[in-house]
């Protein structure tokens, strides 16, 4: 192990995740029946915690009937750290004035799971002692009502746990959950600020830390200089063999050729980024080609590999989508496909066809494709340094994927979402020496430009070919973020309703 690993921190896996499956009954039913609630909901959250695809332990806790009990498990939920999210079904009726302590103490995401024991009823033998056991249908609608009273953000999941469809929903949820856990203990580095008179970058950083949890501290990029400095030569061998390893290298970055060197600088600063952001306790980091201090290039490789390893980034100082590019591994985190900073760049506007090509100058995550990445050095003609290393290849062909900003409107933030779909590169870039995605954004150009203009979305954004719009959908119900969506169904003109009617909501509440 070399002393970079060795300061590596927490990638986007987490073994010891936890969901907990809480059920809602009364004493009224005697102890008879609350045994068959207890045994049933049991099944049920076993059923759901033995599928592979919920990426965490579904904990199940006893059946809850008093408000005091109610309480104390959502305290204990909020205390404890391997909780993502708490899962939340009335077995039977449970009386929702009971649920009002806890509800409002809960501070992890919520999810109502509105199920039953079984699929079909037994219609020649059911009997009202069935009928008095099985009462979710109505149980749920009365402790719904009072989450909607209190305004208790939530998901709400309807269908039995034998449905790969509603497993499939729950499992989404459970990422979704796990990226708003990330997002309160994150920890942004920036070296340097963002780039000069630039809007969108800018941002509340205070307001950010209230609203995510996530601190944004800067480093100077001196620091990272005095960290590649001491950066051992035994340590840059390691990281230059597992290129040669994994990756297709340029003839003139090999061992003894004339480039060689700028390999080696890539990797040292690769190194370097890790042990300091492993000493800072980082998950996520921004750099700024404006702000390289004595560095020898703008780091290129080196972001690329930890965007890899699960660390967020954002190009110029752009923080909000360091933040997002976290929030989207660690919910994408064992699925096929990955998630990078991204940036519309320019269009291809053949009419009927339109496409749009993505790619930064070069920090683009190769989680997006599964090919062999090709290590290159070019000039970058922006940044006065020598000529960076990257990685180039095209990303992987995607239906379904998700374009997403996160920006400051002053009083609130918000996210831009546009679900697209990734296809392949219509032809060769032999020219374009950088990471790319081409896509055809749903539900066609002009609509999708024109609603992502009048939204004010960001030019840096998180493209993500593991999760879709779904679980940012979850992601800002979780942290009451707004969040305005562009998919086949988006019209420019709801669209513009809907922004009206979130800025006079968004203001009102503001002033309260």
């Amino acid at each position: 192990m070399t002393s970079a690993e060795r300061h590596t921190p927490m990638t986007t896996a987490h073994p010891d995740r936890e969901v907990w499956f809480l059920t809602g009954s009364q004493h009224l039913y005697g102890p008879e029946t609350l045994e068959q609630v207890a045994t049933q909901s049991r099944t049920i959250a076993e059923r759901l915690g033995d599928d592979p695809s919920i990426p965490a332990r579904v904990v199940w806790k006893p059946v809850l009937t008093s408000k005091d009990g109610i309480r104390r498990a959502m305290l204990e939920a909020n205390a404890n750290d391997d909780v993502v999210g708490v899962i939340t079904w009335m077995h039977t009726f449970s009386p929702a004035k009971m649920w009002i302590a806890g509800l409002n103490a809960l501070d992890k995401p919520l999810l109502h799971l509105h199920t039953q024991a079984n699929v079909a009823l037994p219609w020649s033998t059911i009997d009202f002692d069935f009928m008095n056991l099985n009462q979710a249908a109505h149980g749920d609608r009365e402790y719904a009502y009072m989450a909607s009273r209190l305004g208790i953000p939530r998901a709400t999941i309807a269908g039995h746990v034998s449905d790969p469809a509603v497993v499939a929903r729950v499992a989404t949820w459970v990422r979704a959950s796990a990226g708003v856990v990330a997002t309160r203990s994150m920890r942004i580095a920036r070296f340097g600020d963002n780039m000069r008179d630039v809007a969108v970058t800018e941002g509340d950083k205070t307001e950010a830390e209230a609203h995510f949890g996530v601190t944004v501290s800067t480093w100077g990029v001196n620091d990272l200089v005095a960290a590649v400095a001491e950066v051992d030569e035994g340590d840059v061998d390691a990281v230059v063999a597992e290129y040669d390893e994994r990756y297709e290298l340029a003839p003139e970055l090999r061992a003894g050729a004339e480039r060689h060197e700028s390999l080696r600088v890539a990797a040292a600063q690769e190194v370097a980024l890790l042990r300091l952001l492993g000493d800072v306790g980082a998950t996520a980091f921004t750099t700024n080609f404006e702000d390289l201090g004595a560095l020898r290039q703008l780091p290129g490789l080196a972001v690329q590999r930890l965007m890899e390893r699960g660390f967020g980034f954002g190009a110029e100082g752009d923080w909000k989508t360091a933040l997002l590019v976290r929030a989207a591994k660690v919910m994408g985190h064992g699925l096929p496909g990955g998630a990078s900073l991204m940036e519309d760049y320019t269009y291809d506007l053949t009419p009927g066809s339109e496409l749009i090509l993505g790619a930064h100058m070069l920090e683009i995550c190769p989680t997006l494709t599964t090919s062999t990445p090709r290590i290159e050095v070019h000039p970058l003609g922006i940044g006065g340094k020598e000529d960076p290393v990257r990685m180039v290849f095209d990303a992987d062909a995607t239906e379904g994927a998700v374009v997403v900003s996160l920006a400051d409107m002053r009083e609130r933030f918000r996210l831009t979402a546009n679900v697209v779909d990734v296809v392949a590169t219509p032809e060769p870039l032999p020219h374009l020496p950088v990471a790319r995605a081409v896509w055809a954004p749903r539900p066609s150009f002009s609509t999708s430009a024109e609603c992502w203009l009048a939204a004010g979305g960001a030019h840096h954004t998180v493209l993500s070919t593991a999760v879709g719009v779904e679980a940012f959908e979850h992601f800002a119900t979780m942290t009451r973020t707004e969040l305005l969506t562009i998919d086949a169904d988006t019209t420019v003109r709801d669209f513009q309703r809907e922004l009206r009617w979130n800025a006079a909501y968004h203001r009102l509440a503001a002033s309260m």
